[in-house]
């Protein structure tokens, strides 16, 4: 159970890095426009700034969820679980108001949300 919680930690810390470049890198471009609903360049220009710094706290949430796998793996449990319950479960905590914040943004949130919750489940079991 244990690995499979730390594979859908993983993949939760994939999904993140991919907006931390969506969102901080690429924000203005075409396509991630597309996929953030922006509708103009005039618009992405608007919010560049704000979509900057929120790809960087999704990385941060990855960094510190990668820091307590890494953790786990050397064997400090307790810690990198911590680590692994505050970076994922900030995570789902986010996916969680964008849900209730912007129901038309449900397939977005679900993608952000489903596999930290997961992940921080079966941790949780793993470690019972």
């Amino acid at each position: 159970m244990l690995v499979f919680a730390l594979v859908l930690i993983g993949i939760a810390i994939a999904i993140h890095c991919y907006i931390f470049v969506l969102e901080s890198l690429t924000w203005t471009t075409p396509r991630t426009r597309r996929i953030f609903g922006v509708g103009s360049a005039q618009e992405a220009e608007i919010t560049k700034p704000l979509a900057f710094n929120q790809g960087f706290y999704n990385l941060f949430l990855a960094v510190v969820a990668l820091i307590g796998i890494v953790g786990i793996v050397a064997g400090h449990l307790a810690v990198g679980s911590a680590l692994v319950f505050a970076g994922a479960g900030s995570m789902t905590l986010a996916g969680l108001v964008l849900l209730i914040s912007s129901p038309s943004k449900a397939r977005a949130a679900l993608i952000q949300l489903v596999a930290p919750l997961v992940g921080v489940i079966c941790l949780a079991i793993a470690l019972v």
